[in-house]
């Protein structure tokens, strides 16, 4: 499994869909999809999203400087 890192490419607002999908192998546009579809149920799934942008390390900040 890969490493849970917003991605430089690939991501269309915050790249939190793109992260997950790239963690759980599969594509990006299913896990927008599922996102999409989720948001239809009550929960908080937009402010869970907002807090992975914010939590989430951007995968230029992962990497070692050395």
């Amino acid at each position: 499994m890969a490493a849970l890192v917003r991605p430089r490419d690939g991501k269309m607002i915050g790249g939190v869909c793109a992260a997950l999908a790239r963690r759980f192998g599969t594509s990006a546009t299913t896990m927008r999809v599922i996102f999409a579809a989720s948001c239809l149920l009550p929960g908080p799934q937009f402010l869970l999203y907002v807090a992975l942008w914010m939590l989430l390390p951007s995968e230029d900040a992962a990497k070692p400087a050395w």
